[in-house]
C-alpha cells in the first residue's frame, strides 16, 4: 500500500486476499521489496445505497452493524472475480493510499484488559480484535463479578451480543486467527444450538461475520463463534431462560508459530528454548556479527604488530596500506558486509539496523587511514589548516598568498569556530575529517534516496555502494570535501521540496526522435512527486536552497557550476516546480564572485583560466596528473583497480537504466545526476583533476542506478509491479521470480566484497607518500620556530612545473612567511645534487633544501627513482663541502648553505596586501547597482511563485520588467570588468 509522507509516496509490503468458503486466506507479511512505512487509517461513511463491497462494510447484522476488512497491501480484496474497487484508481491518481474502514465500525472506548492482552499478541501470529460495543463493556465487568446470581443473570444476556472484529495481521499460512476473548474465541457453555455446518463459498462472503443479535423480548439466546462465514441461525422455539453458569476461563492464545505455551520445567524445555532461540537468529544475529566485525577491525590495526594483526608502516609497497593490513581485518569487512545482507534479505525492514551496518563499513573503510597512522595523512590538509591558521589570527583573506584565499568560505568558517572554541591544534580535526564527511554525505544521500521509486533493497544498496566506490580522497579537509557535503544537500532539497512528477497528456508522435522522447516521457516517472507542502516550509526551504549555493560559491570553484548544471537539467526536463528565473539569479552570483572577490587572481593569468575553455580531449587526457601515473608495477595495480572500479560501476549503472526502462520507468533524476558532471570536461584540467572531480560528483546518479541492476522492481505495493525476470522475448523461458530475487541478493553481495577490498586498494594505494610521519612534521616546526623575519623550504622535485605539489605536511603555520615556491631539481642517480644545490645557492638566508621520507617514497612508485635513492642522496648532501644539515631525523632532514656573504640578511616577508587595491573598470560601480537590482527582482519573482502559477502575476510581469534589463546591464559590466582589467595589468 501506499503512504503519503507529505510530499510523496511512502509504499509497504504488497499482499493479495482471496475468499475460499467461509475463509479469508489474506497472506501479508513485510515485503523487503516494499519501503516499510506504516500506513495511515481513515474511516469511510457507509455507502448510500446499494450492497456495501465485501472489500469495504463486510456483512450486515440485524440492527445494521457490520464487520470490515482491511484490504490487502497494495491490492484491493476481491469480491468472487470481480474488479478491484473504484477508489484505488483514485488512490493512484493522487498518489496517495489509505486503508478504508467502514464507519459503522464503532469504536469509542479504551481497550479493556482482555483486549490489551489479544492486542499484545498480534506479533505472534494471525490476531482479530474485538470491536466492543459499550454494552459489551459493560458485560465484561459484569463477569468479573459473575459470583452472584444477578450478576450471572447480567453476564449471560450480554454474551448474546454479537462482536465485530477486524483481522489485523496474518500468520505464514495466510490464515486468520482469533483471540478476542472468550466469546470471540470458543462457544459459551449452556443450551446453546449445536454450531452451523460449513456452507458452501458464497458469493461475496466478508472474512468475519458478525453473528445474529438475540431478540429483544427479554431473555437471549446464547450466541456461538463458529469459523463459518455466516452464523447460525437462531433456534424457532421461543426461547427459555438460560441457568446460571459458571464463567468460561479465557483459553490460551498460541505464541508465535502456533506452538502452545509450555510450563517452566515441562518436558523438552532446554531444546525449545535452544530451538526459540535459533528460530530467531535473523533477529539478533546481524546485529552480533556487525558489533563482532567492528571489534574485530578495530583491534586487528591498533593492536602491536604480529601475527594475524597490526600494522608494521614498514611493509606499506607499491600497492598502498593493503599491503600490510593483517587477514583478521579483511576478515572483519567481510563479516560486517554479510551482516548488512543478512538485513536486507529479511523479510523486515530494519532502518536503523541499515544504516548502523553502513557506518560500520565506512568506519572500516576511509577510517583505516586515522587508525593507522600517528599524524594526519594527505599533505595537501596542512596547507588547509594553515590558512584557517592566518584568517584566525589576522582576520582577513589574502588572496596574494595563494589563490585558494580568493574562496575563503571554508576556511573562514573553521577559522570562526576553532576561535570561538579555542582550539589551538586541529591535529584531531585534520585526522578524523575523512571519516567524519563520508559520514556527513550519507545523511543527504538517504534523503535522495527517500525521493526514488525503488525498493527498500534497492535503495539501501545504493547507500552501501557510495560508501564502498567514493575513493576519490577528496574528502579530507578541503574546500572540495566540505562542498560535496553542500551539493547533496541541494540536490535533496530540489528533490524532497520542490520534485515535480507530472504524468504526460500529449499524444505521442507517430515517427522519430520526437516519438522515442515521447515514448520515455509516458513511462512512470522513477521520482515521488512533492505534494502537502506548505507555504511556509517551501519558503524556508527555497531560503536554505540559495544559502547552500551562496556558501558553496564563497567556498570552491567547481561546486557552484555542478549545482547549476543541475539544476537547469530539471527544469529542462520538468522535474522541479522552480522557475527559470532560480538559474539566472545563481548564475549571475557565480559570474559576479569570480569577477569582483577573486580579481587579484585571474588578472593577470586569463589565459590559464580560459585557455582550457572546449579541450574536451585534452582536459581528459590530463585529467588525473601525476597522481596515479606509476611506473612501479606494483603501484601500476592501483592504477588499474581505480580504472576497474570506475568501468564496473559506469557498466553497473547501464545495466540498471536498462532493466528500469524494461519495466516501464525512466529515471531522469538519476540521469541528470549521472551525466551533468561530465559536462566540466569542457571547462579546463583543473590542475589535472577534473576528471576526478567528474567521477565524485557523478557517483550519486551512478550508484543509484547501479543498485537497479540488482533490485530494478517497483515497490511491491505500486500500480505496475512487474515480475522479477522480465524475458527479453516473450518465447524465453522465465525463470522463478523467488529465485531470481535470492540471486540478485547473493550478486549484489559479491559485488560489494569485490568493491571494498578494490577501496582499499584505490583509496590508499598512494600511503606510500600521502601517509605523513611525525618526524616529517617534527623539521617543519623546526621551520616555523626559526622563520623570523621570513623563511623559504626547497622541496624536490624530478621536473620543474606549475603543477607539482609539495609531498609534505606544508604549510601548518605561518602561511605569510614560510614560502614553498622554490624547487629543486633531482636526478635518478643520486650522486647528482648538483642542481639541487645551486637551487639553493640562489636563494637569501635562512633558506632549507628538505629531504623527506614523502618525496622520496613518490619519487620511487611514479618516477623509477631505486629503492636506496633516498639514503644516498642524503650521504651526497652531508658529503657536499657547501651544504650544512640543520636538522635530521628517521624521516626528514633540513640542509641550508654553509657560508653566506658577509652583511647578507634574512629579508622581510612580502607583503600580501597590494598598497594601489584591487584593480577596477570604469564601469564597476554601474555594474554593482545592476546586481542588486537584478538579485532583488528575481529572488522576489521566485518567493511570490512558490505560492502558487497563478498567484500575483501582474506583480510577477513588473518584476520581470525590471529583472531582464538590469540583467543584461550586470553581465555587460562583468565581461567588460575582465576585458579591461586583463588589458591593462
Amino acid at each position: 500500500m501506499r503512504q503519503p509522507d507529505g510530499d510523496g509516496i511512502r509504499t509497504v509490503s504488497g499482499g493479495s486476499s482471496d475468499v475460499h468458503g467461509n475463509k479469508e486466506e489474506s497472506d501479508v507479511p513485510f515485503d523487503p521489496d516494499a519501503t516499510g512505512i506504516i500506513p495511515r487509517l481513515t474511516f469511510d461513511e457507509e455507502p448510500s445505497g446499494g450492497d456495501a463491497p465485501a472489500d469495504r462494510a463486510g456483512k450486515k447484522d440485524a440492527d445494521g452493524k457490520g464487520s470490515g476488512s482491511l484490504p490487502a497491501d497494495g491490492d484491493a480484496a476481491v469480491d468472487g472475480d470481480t474488479a478491484v474497487d473504484d477508489d484505488v484508481d483514485d488512490r493512484a491518481a493522487d498518489q496517495t493510499a489509505t486503508f478504508r474502514i467502514p464507519s459503522a465500525l464503532h469504536i469509542g472506548r479504551p481497550p479493556t484488559v482482555k483486549e490489551a492482552e489479544a492486542a499484545d499478541l498480534a506479533s505472534a501470529g494471525t490476531v482479530s480484535m474485538p470491536v466492543l460495543t459499550e454494552t459489551e463493556a459493560d458485560a465484561e465487568t459484569a463477569e468479573d463479578a459473575s459470583t452472584s446470581a444477578g450478576a450471572s443473570e447480567a453476564v449471560e444476556a450480554t454474551r448474546a451480543v454479537s462482536r465485530a472484529s477486524i483481522p489485523l495481521r496474518a500468520d505464514a499460512s495466510g490464515e486468520s486467527q482469533a483471540a478476542a476473548g472468550p466469546s470471540a474465541a470458543a462457544p459459551v457453555a449452556g443450551p446453546a444450538p449445536a454450531p452451523a455446518p460449513v456452507p458452501t463459498p458464497a458469493p461475496a462472503p466478508t472474512p468475519a461475520a458478525a453473528p445474529e443479535r438475540a431478540p429483544e423480548s427479554g431473555a437471549a439466546s446464547a450466541a456461538t463463534t463458529a469459523p463459518a462465514a455466516a452464523p447460525a441461525p437462531a433456534p424457532a422455539a421461543a426461547p427459555a431462560p438460560a441457568p446460571a453458569v459458571e464463567p468460561v476461563p479465557a483459553p490460551a492464545v498460541a505464541p508465535k508459530g502456533g506452538a502452545a505455551p509450555k510450563r517452566a520445567g515441562a518436558a523438552g524445555g532446554v531444546m525449545g528454548r535452544l530451538g526459540a532461540l535459533v528460530a530467531s537468529a535473523p533477529t539478533w544475529l546481524p546485529v552480533l556479527l556487525v558489533l563482532e566485525g567492528l571489534v574485530m577491525y578495530v583491534l586487528a590495526l591498533k593492536v602491536p604488530p604480529g601475527p594475524f594483526r597490526g600494522v608494521d608502516p614498514s611493509k606499506i609497497d607499491g600497492l598502498g596500506l593493503i599491503s600490510a593490513l593483517p587477514p583478521t581485518a579483511f576478515l572483519a569487512i567481510l563479516i560486517m558486509i554479510v551482516s548488512f545482507f543478512v538485513t536486507v534479505a529479511q523479510s523486515t525492514d530494519r532502518k536503523f539496523l541499515l544504516l548502523f551496518q553502513i557506518a560500520a563499513i565506512t568506519f572500516a573503510l576511509h577510517g583505516a587511514g586515522a587508525l593507522v597512522a600517528s599524524e594526519p595523512r594527505f599533505p595537501t590538509a596542512y596547507i588547509h589548516a594553515g590558512f584557517v591558521e592566518f584568517i584566525s589570527r589576522t582576520g582577513e583573506s589574502a588572496i596574494s598568498i595563494d589563490a585558494r584565499m580568493g574562496w575563503p568560505g571554508f576556511f573562514a568558517l573553521f577559522a570562526f569556530v576553532t576561535k570561538a572554541a579555542g582550539i589551538q591544534d586541529m591535529t584531531t580535526i585534520l585526522q578524523w575529517t575523512p571519516l567524519l564527511s563520508n559520514l556527513l554525505y550519507l545523511l543527504p544521500f538517504v534523503l535522495i534516496l527517500r525521493q526514488v521509486v525503488a525498493t527498500t533493497r534497492a535503495r539501501w544498496f545504493a547507500a552501501l555502494l557510495f560508501v564502498l566506490v567514493q575513493w576519490i580522497g577528496q574528502d579530507y579537509f578541503s574546500p572540495q570535501g566540505f562542498t560535496f557535503a553542500l551539493y547533496l544537500a541541494w540536490v535533496a532539497i530540489l528533490l524532497r521540496w520542490f520534485g515535480r512528477v507530472e504524468p504526460r497528456t500529449k499524444p505521442i508522435p507517430a515517427r522519430g526522435l520526437r516519438r522515442l522522447i515521447g515514448r520515455l516521457d509516458a513511462m512512470t516517472p522513477g521520482e515521488l512527486a512533492n505534494t502537502g507542502t506548505f507555504r511556509a516550509d517551501k519558503l524556508l526551504m527555497f531560503m536554505l536552497l540559495v544559502a547552500l549555493f551562496l556558501a558553496s560559491v564563497a567556498s570552491h570553484q567547481i561546486t557552484p557550476f555542478m549545482m547549476l548544471g543541475v539544476l537547469t537539467a530539471f527544469l529542462i526536463v520538468k522535474r522541479t516546480s522552480l522557475t527559470w528565473a532560480l538559474p539566472f539569479f545563481l548564475g549571475l552570483a557565480v559570474l559576479a564572485w569570480i569577477s569582483y572577490m577573486t580579481v587579484g587572481f585571474w588578472s593577470s593569468q586569463i589565459d590559464a583560466i580560459f585557455g582550457g575553455l572546449g579541450n574536451i580531449l585534452q582536459n581528459l587526457r590530463s585529467n588525473t596528473g601525476d597522481r596515479i601515473e606509476g611506473s612501479d608495477p606494483a603501484h601500476a595495480m592501483v592504477l588499474q583497480a581505480r580504472l576497474g572500479i570506475l568501468v564496473v560501476i559506469l557498466s553497473l549503472a547501464a545495466t540498471g537504466l536498462v532493466r528500469r526502462l524494461r519495466r516501464g520507468v525512466f529515471d531522469r533524476s538519476a540521469l541528470i545526476l549521472l551525466c551533468v558532471p561530465v559536462l566540466a570536461l569542457g571547462l579546463q584540467s583543473y590542475g589535472g583533476e577534473i576528471g576526478l572531480r567528474i567521477y565524485m560528483f557523478a557517483l550519486p546518479g551512478a550508484c543509484l542506478l547501479a543498485a537497479y541492476a540488482f533490485f530494478p522492481n517497483l515497490p511491491a505495493d505500486s500500480a505496475d509491479v512487474r515480475e522479477e525476470t522480465v524475458p527479453l522475448r516473450r518465447r524465453n523461458v522465465r525463470f522463478d521470480p523467488q529465485l531470481t530475487k535470492k540471486l540478485s541478493v547473493v550478486l549484489a553481495a559479491c559485488f560489494a566484497v569485490l568493491f571494498a577490498f578494490a577501496f582499499l586498494m584505490a583509496r590508499y594505494g598512494n600511503e606510500k607518500f600521502e601517509r605523513v610521519t611525525t618526524g616529517e612534521v617534527e623539521a617543519l616546526h623546526h621551520v616555523y620556530a626559526n622563520d623570523k623575519p621570513s623563511a623559504r623550504v626547497l622541496y624536490l622535485v624530478p621536473k620543474l612545473g606549475p603543477e607539482v605539489t609539495p609531498t609534505m605536511p606544508w604549510g601548518e603555520r605561518d602561511v605569510e612567511i614560510v614560502s614553498f615556491n622554490v624547487q629543486a631539481l633531482v636526478h635518478k642517480d643520486p650522486s647528482q645534487i648538483a642542481d639541487a644545490v645551486k637551487a639553493l645557492q640562489e636563494q637569501p638566508r635562512n633558506s632549507y633544501l628538505m629531504v623527506s621520507r614523502g618525496q622520496v617514497s613518490y619519487l620511487q612508485l611514479n618516477e623509477g627513482y631505486s629503492a636506496d635513492w633516498g639514503e644516498r642522496f642524503r650521504a651526497a648532501l652531508d658529503a657536499s663541502p657547501d651544504l650544512k644539515r640543520v636538522y635530521s631525523n628517521a624521516d626528514a632532514a633540513l640542509y641550508t648553505w654553509k657560508k653566506f656573504v658577509r652583511g647578507t640578511e634574512t629579508p622581510e616577508p612580502r607583503p600580501y596586501k597590494t598598497a594601489r587595491g584591487e584593480p577596477t573598470s570604469p564601469w564597476t560601480p554601474v555594474g554593482i547597482a545592476a546586481l542588486g537590482l537584478t538579485w532583488a527582482t528575481l529572488f522576489g519573482y521566485e518567493v511570490i511563485r512558490l505560492n502558487g502559477p497563478n498567484r500575483a502575476r501582474r506583480a510577477r510581469r513588473r518584476l520581470l520588467y525590471l529583472a531582464i534589463p538590469s540583467f543584461v546591464v550586470a553581465f555587460a559590466v562583468i565581461i567588460e570588468r575582465f576585458l579591461y582589467i586583463a588589458a591593462n595589468n
